[in-house]
């Protein structure tokens, strides 16, 4: 859901630079970030999308919608036949300069790295998921209803279980599934690693929120080159070429998102949940109706004036 969100604020920020800067292709451009987006959510997921494609089809599809009007403003559309042909040509002409293999770079590392990511979080759900429907034994069943109901039965009908007892009694419970403990905090451990790891060209908030930036540079750079590119695409034979100069427009400068760190910064998160497992009979009782200052509570026999673990009793 987090990525997910990044990449939804990512889009807008797209389609908001697009409808400040290139108002009369805005509405068309839309739609082809809202695939790219798509398409990058999709990978995320596991869909087996090669980037490269994906970042080329971006730039194929927005050379013949934002070139023409660049060089001849007000003009309406050329025909289909030359909008196919300068689309053929982009790669060609390198129409954007090297922004579009710099994308590719970035995002394919930040992309594969988040795919892992998250493979590596299903596969913790999973774990969680097989332990949520784990069978107690018939001790615990009894060692249960002996906590909860047997002062009842005795007419206690206010009587609460100590917190101390409780704990004893889940720990028993649970012992199977505190077991698992050492693994899942190794398993935490190796999620951490991966978060370290994931800065830069590797961190996907970082590249996607700077995605817009380098679109923008990309058109920047064909704007400047777009008297160059006119003789070339008459080598394409294209069908219409109008020779007027491309006016200059104020480009929005790169506003580039520092680094955020936003995974990195959730380190601790994952170190808060490295004792869920150990943690899980203290979490149940102290979430449970039990007394927690362990006086005047049932401790499995008698409603007593302060719990003792039985190895803390005095003896006889």
């Amino acid at each position: 859901e987090a990525f997910e969100m990044v990449v939804r604020h990512t889009r807008n920020y797209t389609n908001s630079m697009f409808r400040n800067y290139y108002r009369h292709v805005a509405a068309r451009t839309s739609k082809l970030v809202g695939e790219f987006f798509t398409d990058i959510s999709l990978y995320i997921l596991g869909s087996e999308i090669n980037v490269n494609d994906m970042v080329n089809e971006l730039f194929d599809s927005l050379f013949p919608l934002i070139y023409p009007h660049l060089i001849h403003p007000g003009a309406p559309d050329p025909p289909v036949e030359t909008l196919e042909c300068l689309r053929l040509a982009r790669r060609d002409l390198k129409a954007f300069g090297p922004f579009p293999k710099i994308m590719m770079t970035q995002v394919a590392k930040s992309l594969q790295v988040t795919r892992l990511f998250l493979q590596a979080l299903n596969l913790g759900i999973e774990v969680v998921n097989t332990t949520d429907h784990l069978r107690f034994s018939k001790e615990c069943g009894r060692a249960l209803l002996k906590m909860w109901y047997c002062p009842q039965c005795q007419d206690l009908l206010l009587a609460k279980p100590c917190a101390g007892f409780c704990r004893g009694v889940l720990q028993g419970c649970l012992a199977s599934v505190v077991e698992i403990d050492g693994h899942w905090r190794e398993y935490l451990r190796s999620l951490e690693g991966m978060v370290k790891g994931m800065k830069g060209t590797y961190d996907i908030e970082h590249v996607l929120l700077n995605l817009f930036s380098l679109a923008q540079d990309a058109i920047g750079h064909m704007q400047k080159n777009a008297g160059k590119l006119v003789p070339t695409q008459r080598q394409h034979r294209s069908a219409w070429n109008p020779e007027d100069q491309v006016a200059e427009q104020g480009m929005m400068g790169a506003t580039l998102v520092e680094p955020q760190e936003t995974l990195s910064g959730r380190k601790s998160n994952l170190r808060a949940h490295s004792g869920f497992y150990s943690s899980l009979p203290e979490y149940i009782c102290s979430h449970s109706s039990t007394v927690h200052n362990n006086t005047f509570c049932w401790n499995g026999h008698e409603v007593v004036e302060r719990y003792l673990p039985s190895h803390l009793l005095p003896l006889p």
